[in-house]
């Protein structure tokens, strides 16, 4: 049985990647190939991939959702939004001297003003003067990770997105979709590579490390995804042919998971909280392309459900001593499920 402390490591600040680099594919990508370890470059994924596999990516796009603001009193606010409800109301974390009232009006970006409304959970209800995507794109700013030390700048706006976004509603990007360019996208689609999507809007609680010992102990955030009868139908033709189910990202693992609880994949529109650590059966993904996580992280464990806790330590320990790069505008891993019973 496995406890929190297993899942840390030591990592040198250094090795965290602070800017993406020039070219999304020129990235790094370590091969777990079994227990053997081969560093690769990204774009060799298209020869690692078989005519008739699918990559499953998740098409959601990250909101510009950090908002700076000021109290009726003054105070100073700092808005963080966690999910938009309908199209004038947002839960949000809000960071001041004092938990805001209900009734409280905070003015936002020195252009608009929002009410709070009731806690749900560790969340603030904000209502929006008009429709929140529109007063989001136009006076947000984007929530670039915390472990990032510079603020957003015109050039993260464009990197910290996937080329194929097109769903607003995550305050986090499906980072290993980020290492994917238009002409890489060709590249699979020429050598009959099989494109699939699924929407899951990552929350600010994807960097939140776990903090109890016991992991079943731990409360999993929840995001809410969906999955198409179309994607379903896809993965369905995979499974059929004997070809591999990839997903790009632990984003796209989770809602793909979490869419076939039931054994077979559905599909579905829910909130999810899926927790998955080592001894998890999976029952939809063959194959997982995921960029390096934190120590002690929901995410880490996923990746040593999936591939092998042994496996990925050493993988880590690897990466580690090659300098590779790490977080969310680092380097790559490519997966595959072992020991699945």
């Amino acid at each position: 049985m496995y406890s929190l402390s297993d899942f840390d490591f030591d990592l040198p600040p250094e090795l965290i990647a602070q800017t993406p680099l020039a070219q999304r594919s020129a990235s790094r990508l370590l091969h777990l190939d079994g227990d053997v370890l081969i560093d690769r470059a990204f774009a060799e994924v298209v020869d690692l991939l078989t005519p008739g596999d699918l990559l499953v990516f998740n098409d959601t796009r990250v909101l510009k959702a950090r908002f700076f603001g000021i109290k009726e009193t003054g105070g100073k606010v700092e808005v963080l939004v966690e999910r938009v409800v309908d199209s004038r109301t947002v839960h949000a974390q809000v960071r001041a001297s004092k938990s805001p009232p209900p009734g409280t009006v905070i003015r936002l970006a020195d252009a608009f003003d929002v009410i709070v409304g009731v806690r749900v959970g560790e969340f603030f209800t904000l209502q929006f003067p008009d429709e929140v995507l529109t007063l989001i794109e136009a006076h947000g700013r984007l929530p670039l990770p915390p472990y990032i030390d510079h603020a957003a700048d015109a050039y993260d706006e464009t990197r910290y997105q996937t080329v194929y976004a097109r769903e607003p509603g995550a305050v986090a990007a499906p980072t290993a979709g980020l290492h994917f360019d238009d002409a890489l996208l060709e590249r699979l689609r020429e050598k009959g590579i099989n494109f699939a999507f699924v929407t899951l809007h990552v929350g600010a609680g994807t960097f939140q490390p776990v903090r109890t010992e016991a992991l079943a102990e731990h409360q999993m955030h929840s995001e809410w995804y969906t999955i198409s009868e179309e994607t379903v139908a896809a993965v369905n033709a995979t499974k059929a042919a004997g070809r591999h189910v990839v997903a790009v990202g632990t984003t796209s693992l989770r809602a793909l998971e979490s869419a076939s609880r039931s054994g077979t994949l559905q599909a579905h529109s829910a909130d999810t909280k899926l927790f998955i650590t080592p001894g998890y059966h999976f029952n939809t993904v063959d194959r997982l392309v995921t960029n390096f996580h934190l120590p002690k992280s929901t995410l880490l464990m996923l990746v040593s459900a999936f591939a092998g806790y042994a496996q990925i330590r050493a993988a880590y320990q690897h990466a580690i001593a090659q300098q590779y790069r790490f977080f969310s505008y680092g380097d790559a891993m490519l997966l595959t499920l072992r020991d699945n019973n």
